[in-house]
């Protein structure tokens, strides 16, 4: 009991208590008509305890008051002091200044209230005429003619008790965001506390610091004698001499009436219905019905649309619908742009047609130059910086957040580091616990042996050291440099078993209950209070928000949270950081191998998500290595024609495949090469997504360029090198076209603010670049190689061994090709099956564009961390059980607060302004369903004011005038600050001088408001003279209230950036009345302010980085096809309608948008161009007759090799990441994967080309006629490949000769 006493005398709530009780008694006579004294002096000697002095029994009149000490008397009782008499001596006063000091240093910033507190203790201490309500009940000799008051009846009246506590409910204590009566209403704190109760607890002499009992009676009307004591009281909202009342902070009777609160947002609604539904609902039946109306009333056309002859391409002289052989000879009535589109056409084919036959002339010295230069560029890959901080990937530097963060980091040091153990049982039942108010349910935690077992496991945690000590890097609020050693009871260590202070042996759950109620009663071995809210968990319902019914003795979980220094300077987290690796380590085999059966535990340190992240970074390459093998082995295997068993290894192309897929990987390399030697930092996105992006892109022109190869049959007298020339001459414009369109929109969405995005665009748009450069180049240089082979009969691979059938042909068109060109182009070109597809894929477009607007927005943090991860379940426990919101810091930039004008625009006590910092602050607290703001920011100024008052706070070393701590005694003097004007603060000099021993001042029981514990680290100072400091940027420091959802994340960061700026507004403008030229901000910081502030952009950037990428898109398009309008109007529709689809696909499949889908859905733009562009531009040069007919004819060349070079070969890939480990995988790549493919592959296929039979682009005059002339000038027969199969299934080839 006497360490429990020793830990009572640090406590602020007993001095407050004692202070009144102390000096109060001394004499009590029964109640005399006259009135007269209780009590004269002290009657104490050295061997009791000197909080425990009584007064000496006296019933006689009062005597006069002794000048020593008159001064004293004047300033607590002027009323007393006034009459001349008094039933005090002047040791009775000085022992009342002493110990009344702390109570006066908690209220006197409400003076009302103070006087009315004051008051009563005024009566019973001097009050000349004490026996009309005091009456001695206990009496002890104390010596031969003395005795003692060991306790006393106090009649005072209930109309005072409770103004009194009217006028003070309300008082605040900033340095510990706590209410005066949480330390004055002892267990029962200000949430519990009644006017019975406080005055209860004053007179308590359980209390260490009450020196006897005094038994408060309460009444209104004299009985048994007695007349209650009722003293007069004012309302804490009113002033005395002109002077203004209490402020708002201190009572709510001077705030000014609340403006109504805004209406929640009230979703888009029409009629009841969803909003965006309804007109889109509309949008489709007047788009349908004007559709077929148009397509059965003007637009009768044949049923069915022949396919154009594979002649049709190689005789070029045969005359299409509406045209006639005369034509081509006279002068073509064409357009401006029909010509200068005609023109681009043709240069682009020709130069094609001539870079083709000089790269296949000469494969060896291409294919060299072009190992040569992947290998230079590759060499920048030595010199990449590969980003994880999650900070760096997605939070612009430029951004805001990140400003904020690097201020508040270099003024303040950066957040403190957090390492975190949840603990919650398993099986165990609720306690029922019986106390004074009946049964009380308990949480099954405190089981005394769950707790033990808590307190052995966080001993434990406590002694690891592996060449750093808990001691040397936890977070130390108490110390000081007067300390002579530091122990690891020094640290903030937030368990409940501080309450206990670590010892089992004070084990209690009514302490529970008191310590829950009012940690300040319970104080850790660290010196400073355990708040429930941080060291329980579990006791809220879902949705339920902190407040002061909170039943904290239901909590399910118990938290342990150690708060680690963090710094600016990373080298100097070396010491935590090995520490966090050695708890993380011991926390890993403490819950393998020895934690209780009815315990589960989730853990997590500072470190852990970024080594988490880099493990599951490790732990998926195996299945993106598989994902993209299968890819690859599809690609090498299905690029060969096979017709016959006999030429299977020599039609086979695994060679030329694999050449094609080394060119993709090059490409890769070469870009994180290139910029590897920029300088610029690759992430992880970058290898996990721009490979699967360059397959796409790039195995689709590998496709298209050896298929058309191989369609196009080489004509009499045309060498290797020629033929493949005329191949890359009519595929190379669609390459280029596709390859810049996508290249150009990547290198715009490096206009992103976000890093992660900005990186993989600028990667993604070399690669893609780079890849078109070596396709037309080292692969055109493979496949005459490859040709070569084939027609030396060679094997592929073993190219060594030739075969012996070379009367053979080299194969017929393929499968695939002529299941669309015979079976699914005459189905699709059907006019009901045409109408049908465009209803139903408008009806697919309005049903996403309704879903879109409600798709989520964020990134859950569990779907970060790979299922096997203790940092998934330390995200799923801190979900379930912490109850409760993170800190907020509003951080106030230099500003000089030495001035009255200034501390008034900021302060909240009497005399500042309604408009103040403080005062705003606290509405928005009001408001906290608005400002997500669950606790009022203290107020470091206020806490001066009221420092620099007290007599018992303000110390210094005489021999230097340095600072010196409150509780140090000799030789340590007072500053006796002088208080000047009606605000009664220190003056300019005095200011700048004291600040900086506040901010080094512990609090005391003496000196409750010491600064150094709450506000050291939340105010810069310099000394710019000895004896003369400068205030920097400062901070007021509150809370958020619970937070779960992304959601309630950037809702809460949006509300504080609203109240930062009103502040901001607030203060220049008065600084600017003030005439003071200056400026300044206020903002707010959070520890996850960076990573959510891109989702209060998050529509906005994602349709920014969309409507860049679709423009750019456009105007590539519309330029290198020659200045088609149509056509560039009809692949950006096509895109479009993809990426929107995508979005309805995202919402039906729960996928938030945030960076990561950001990322995937610009990436689903440049898929997409691989699924129109091809399409398209076949579309512009067919010479079949009629939109219908050319769409046939342009999905029959190219649909199979859009369905084989992208759809086919990413589908096998994508299934493998639906095995990946990493959730973030799961949803966001093999998810969107899957949908980009199908979705694209659906529009490309059969939404593209109905389309074009539409409104695809009219003929170009000037192309079918440069097309016709060139077929007359040909002065040698074109040669078409008649393929006849004999009974025994060989193929024979005939050359058909048209003149």
């Amino acid at each position: 009991m006497a360490r429990v006493c020793e830990r009572f005398l640090k406590t602020f709530l007993p001095l407050l208590g004692c202070l009144i009780v102390i000096h109060l008694a001394e004499h009590i006579p029964t109640a005399a008509a006259d009135g007269h004294c209780i009590w004269h002096g002290v009657c104490w000697n050295n061997t009791e305890n000197p909080f425990k002095k009584k007064n000496c029994y006296y019933d006689g009149p009062a005597l006069p008051i002794e000048e020593s000490t008159r001064s004293i008397l004047e300033y607590y009782c002027p009323d007393i002091a006034a009459g001349g008499l008094a039933c005090c001596d002047s040791e009775q006063l000085m022992n009342l200044k002493e110990k009344i000091a702390p109570a006066e240093n908690m209220l006197t910033r409400c003076p009302s209230c103070w006087e009315n507190f004051v008051k009563h203790i005024c009566s019973l201490t001097c009050a000349p005429n004490q026996s009309e309500f005091l009456f001695p009940k206990e009496l002890a000799d104390y010596n031969g003619t003395k005795k003692q008051v060991k306790e006393v009846d106090y009649h005072l009246s209930m109309t005072y008790m409770s103004a009194t506590f009217d006028s003070c409910a309300q008082v605040q204590m900033p340095s510990s965001n706590q209410l005066a009566f949480d330390i004055l209403c002892g267990d029962y704190a200000s949430k519990y506390c009644t006017p019975q109760r406080l005055f209860d607890f004053l007179g308590n002499a359980n209390s260490p610091f009450v020196p006897f009992q005094i038994n408060y009676i309460s009444n209104e009307t004299k009985g048994d004698g007695f007349i209650p004591n009722n003293p007069p009281t004012t309302p804490c909202n009113v002033g005395k001499n002109g002077q203004p009342g209490c402020s708002c902070l201190d009572c709510a009777a001077s705030c000014p009436a609340p403006p109504p609160p805004q209406p929640p947002a009230r979703p888009f609604s029409i009629h009841g219905a969803d909003g965006y539904a309804v007109i889109m609902a509309i949008v489709f039946v007047i788009f349908t019905t004007l559709f077929l109306s148009g397509v059965y009333c003007c637009n009768q056309q044949e049923n069915a649309i022949g396919v154009a002859s594979e002649g049709n391409q190689d005789m070029p002289g045969e005359p299409t619908s509406g045209w006639n052989g005369e034509q081509t000879d006279g002068v073509v009535e064409a357009t401006f742009f029909e010509k200068l589109g005609a023109a681009t056409e043709r240069i682009l084919e020709d130069f094609f047609e001539w870079w083709g036959n000089i790269m296949a002339s000469r494969p060896w010295v291409v294919l060299f130059w072009g190992m040569c230069v992947v290998v230079a560029l590759g060499y920048g890959m030595k010199f990449t910086q590969l980003t994880t901080n999650p900070v760096e990937l997605w939070a612009s530097p430029n951004s805001r957040s990140r400003i904020e963060r690097e201020y508040f980091d270099s003024h303040f040091e950066p957040f403190y580091r957090t390492e975190m153990v949840i603990i919650s049982s398993k099986g165990l039942p609720t306690i029922e616990h019986e106390t004074p108010d009946g049964t009380v349910k308990f949480g099954p935690v405190f089981n005394s042996t769950f707790m033990l077992d808590v307190l052995e496991l966080q001993k434990s945690i406590m002694a690891l050291n592996k060449g750093y000590g808990i001691e040397d890097i936890c977070y130390r609020p108490l110390s000081s440099a007067f300390e002579s050693e530091v122990t690891p009871d020094n640290c903030a260590i937030m368990s409940v078993w501080g309450w206990f202070e670590n010892d089992p042996d004070l084990l209690d759950l009514d302490r529970i209950i008191s310590c829950s109620n009012n940690p300040y009663l319970c104080l850790a071995p660290y010196g400073g209070p355990v708040l429930p809210a941080v060291a329980l968990g579990g006791f809220l319902a879902p949705g339920e928000q902190l407040n002061s019914n909170t039943r904290f003795h239901e909590a399910t979980a118990l938290i342990i949270t150690i708060l680690v220094n963090n710094k600016y300077d990373k080298e100097q987290l070396k010491p935590a950081l090995e520490w966090e690796k050695e708890f993380i380590k011991f926390m890993k085999n403490y819950t393998e191998n020895s934690m209780p059966e009815y315990m589960d535990i989730a853990y997590t340190s500072e470190r852990s998500i970024e080594d988490e992240l880099d493990r599951e970074t490790q732990s998926d390459v195996s299945t993106i290595l598989v994902s993209y093998f299968i890819m690859f082995a599809y690609i090498s295997i299905s690029l060969g024609r096979f017709t016959s068993f006999s030429r299977l290894l020599i039609d086979s192309k695994i060679t030329l495949g694999l050449g094609g897929v080394f060119i993709v990987l090059a490409s890769v390399v070469c870009s994180v090469g290139m910029f590897g030697y920029a300088g610029v930092p690759a992430t992880m996105i970058i290898v996990e997504v721009i490979p699967f992006l360059v397959l796409a892109v790039g195995v689709d022109n590998i496709f298209i360029l050896v298929q058309t190869s191989q369609r196009e049959a080489r004509r009499p007298d045309e060498t290797i090198a020629e033929h493949i020339g005329r191949t890359l001459g009519q595929v190379g414009p669609s390459m280029f076209l596709t390859s810049v369109s996508e290249s150009v929109c990547f290198f715009l969405g490096a206009l992103s603010d976000m890093p992660a995005v900005r990186a993989f665009a600028l990667y993604a748009g070399a690669a893609l670049l780079v890849d078109f450069l070596l396709q037309v180049t080292c692969f055109v240089a493979l496949l005459a190689l490859d040709t070569r082979r084939q027609d030396d009969n060679r094997f592929d691979v073993v190219c060594c061994v030739s075969g012996t059938k070379s009367a053979e042909g080299t194969g017929g068109e393929g499968a695939l090709y002529n299941l669309f060109r015979h079976i699914y182009v005459p189905f699709l070109m059907k006019r009901e099956v045409r109408a049908s597809v465009m209803i139903i894929f408008f009806a697919w477009l309005c049903s996403s564009v309704a879903v879109a607007p409600h798709i989520d927005i964020g990134l859950d943090q569990e779907l970060s961390m790979p299922h096997d991860s203790f940092q998934l379940k330390y995200f799923q426990h801190l979900n379930r059980y912490l109850n409760i919101g993170p800190p907020v810091y509003f951080v106030i930039t230099e500003l000089d607060y030495s001035t009255r004008d200034t501390q008034n625009m900021v302060c909240g006590t009497r005399f500042c302004r309604p408009d103040s910092v403080s005062n705003q602050l606290y509405s928005a607290y009001l408001a906290a369903n608005e400002t997500y703001i669950a606790q009022a920011p203290n107020s470091w100024l206020d806490d001066f004011f009221d420092w620099s008052a007290s007599s018992t706070c303000c110390r210094y070393f005489p021999t230097n005038t340095s600072f010196c701590p409150n509780d140090h005694g000799s030789p340590c003097k007072a500053c006796n600050i002088q208080l000047t004007g009606p605000e009664k603060r220190p003056d300019q000099a005095d200011f700048q001088r004291y600040v900086p021993f506040f901010l080094q001042d512990n609090p005391t029981s003496s000196c409750p408001k010491g600064g150094n514990a709450a506000y050291s680290e939340g105010v810069n100072y310099k000394y710019i003279s000895p004896n003369v400091s400068k205030i920097g940027a400062t901070y007021y420091r509150g809370y958020h209230t619970v937070l779960k959802t992304s959601q309630d994340y950037y809702s809460a960061l949006r509300g504080a950036r609203t109240v930062a700026a009103n502040l901001t507004e607030t203060l220049n403008r008065n600084l600017m009345e003030a005439g003071k030229n200056t400026t300044v901000n206020v903002f707010p910081y959070s520890v996850f302010y960076v990573f959510y502030e891109q989702y209060l952009t998050m529509w906005p950037d994602t349709l920014k980085s969309m409507g860049i990428s679709v423009l750019s898109i456009f105007i590539v398009t519309f330029i290198l096809m020659g200045f088609d309008l149509f056509s560039a109007l009809v692949v950006v529709i096509t895109i479009t309608m993809i990426v929107v689809n995508l979005g309805g696909i995202m919402y039906m499949w729960g996928i938030s948008l945030n960076a990561v889908s950001l990322v995937n859905l610009v990436m689903a733009v440049g898929i997409a161009v691989e699924f129109c562009s091809h399409l398209v531009h076949s579309f512009g040069v067919s010479r079949a007759g009629g939109r219908a007919a050319r769409a046939a004819d342009a999905l029959a060349r190219m649909g199979s090799s859009v369905l084989s070079g992208i759809t086919l070969t990413k589908f096998g890939g994508i299934i493998v990441l639906g095995t990946a480990k990493s959730q973030i995988f799961q949803v966001f790549y093999f998810r969107m994967y899957l949908g980009i493919v199908l979705v694209g592959a659906a529009h490309g296929l059969i939404f593209l080309p109905v389309m074009l039979s539409y409104i695809g682009s009219p003929v170009n005059k000037q192309k079918l006629a440069n097309h016709m002339l060139r077929g007359k000038e040909m002065t040698v027969a074109e040669t078409s490949l008649t393929r006849v199969r004999d009974g025994t299934g060989h193929t024979y080839v005939y050359v058909q000769t048209v003149a």
